[in-house]
C-alpha cells in the first residue's frame, strides 16, 4: 500500500511518528503514537478502496450492486428457513449473516455500505461528488433489482415460507412513522459502523465476525435498513402481502433517509473528525502527486 506508507512517512517527518535516537516514543507523542498508526492505516484503506469504487466502470458498478442484491437475497433466505423452522428471531437473525458473510467475503456492496467508503475518498480529493452520486444510485437500482430476482425465485421454489415472509414484512410494513424512522437511523448507524471495523483490520475472521454482528443486529432489533427491508418486502409482494408496492416505497423511502442520517451523521462525519483534518490533507496531497 504505498499511499498508506506515503502517508506515514509524512507524519513521521512532521512530527506525529518521530522517534528518539533509542527508538521510543517521546512522551509528547505517546498518545499519538498509542492509535495513530492504526487510525492513519485504517482511513487510508477506507480512501483507496472509496477511490476503486468511485472509479469503477459502468458495468463493473452496476454488476457489483446486482450481486450485492443477490447475496443479501442468500441470507433473507437462511432466515427465512430457520425463522419457520424454530420461530426464534435471535436464531434467525444468526442466519441471516449468512447474507453480510458472503458481502464481505465475494466482495459485493449494498448501497448502504457506500456511506462511508467513497465519501472518504471524496474528502481526501480522490473523485467528484457527480461520482458518489452515480455510484449511490446504480448501487441502490441493482441491490433491489437482485434482491426482487432472488426473493421472487425463494418464493417459488420455497412455498412453504410465504407466510413467514408476510408475517415478518408485515411487521416492518405497520410500524408507526416515528418507529420507524428511529429504527432507520439504527440501521444506518450498524451498517456503516460494519463497514469502517472491516476498513480497520486486513483480518478475515475479524471482517467476517463484523458482519455477522451487524446481520444479527439489523434482524434481532428489527431496524429498518433500505435494502435488507426492501427485500424482506419483496418476498412477502411475491406471497401475496396485504401492501402493495406504493407501501414498499414509502417505508423504504423513510428507511433510507435514517440510514443516511445514521450512516452519514452519526458514524461518517465523527469518524472523518477523528482521523483529524491534518491526516485528510496529508492524503488529498498524496492524491495530487503525480504518479
Amino acid at each position: 500500500m504505498p499511499a498508506v506508507t506515503n502517508v506515514l512517512a509524512r507524519e513521521t517527518e512532521s512530527g506525529t511518528g518521530t522517534a528518539t535516537e533509542t527508538g521510543s516514543p517521546p512522551a509528547s507523542t505517546a498518545e499519538a503514537q498509542g492509535g495513530g498508526r492504526e487510525l492513519t492505516l485504517t482511513f487510508e484503506r477506507t480512501v483507496a478502496e472509496g477511490e476503486h469504487r468511485l472509479t469503477r466502470s459502468w458495468p463493473g458498478l452496476l454488476a457489483t450492486g446486482t450481486v450485492g442484491g443477490l447475496d443479501v437475497g442468500v441470507g433473507v433466505l437462511a432466515l427465512f428457513l430457520v425463522k419457520e423452522a424454530t420461530g426464534s428471531e435471535l436464531l434467525a437473525g444468526l442466519a441471516f449473516g449468512i447474507g453480510f458473510m458472503a458481502l464481505t467475503l465475494a466482495q459485493s456492496e449494498l448501497f448502504t455500505e457506500n456511506f462511508l467508503v467513497p465519501v472518504a475518498a471524496v474528502t481526501a480529493g480522490r473523485a467528484s461528488i457527480a461520482k458518489l452520486i452515480r455510484l449511490w444510485f446504480g448501487t441502490a437500482v441493482m441491490n433491489l433489482a437482485g434482491g426482487w430476482v432472488i426473493t421472487g425465485l425463494i418464493m417459488a421454489g420455497q412455498p412453504k415460507l410465504r407466510h413467514t415472509a408476510v408475517t415478518i414484512a408485515t411487521e416492518y410494513a405497520r410500524f408507526p412513522a416515528g418507529r420507524a424512522f428511529a429504527l432507520a437511523i439504527l440501521g444506518g448507524l450498524v451498517i456503516t459502523l460494519m463497514t469502517w471495523m472491516e476498513r480497520a483490520t486486513e483480518s478475515v475472521p475479524a471482517k467476517i465476525a463484523a458482519a455477522l454482528a451487524a446481520a444479527f443486529l439489523l434482524v434481532a432489533g428489527t431496524l429498518d435498513h433500505a435494502i435488507v427491508v426492501s427485500l424482506l418486502m419483496f418476498a412477502a409482494l411475491h406471497a401475496g402481502a396485504p401492501f402493495g408496492y406504493l407501501h414498499w416505497l414509502a417505508v423504504a423511502g423513510l428507511a433510507t433517509v435514517g440510514n443516511m442520517i445514521g450512516g452519514l451523521g452519526l458514524v461518517t462525519v465523527l469518524r472523518l473528525v477523528q482521523v483529524g483534518h491534518r491526516r485528510i490533507e496529508l492524503a488529498r496531497a498524496e492524491g495530487q502527486e503525480p504518479t
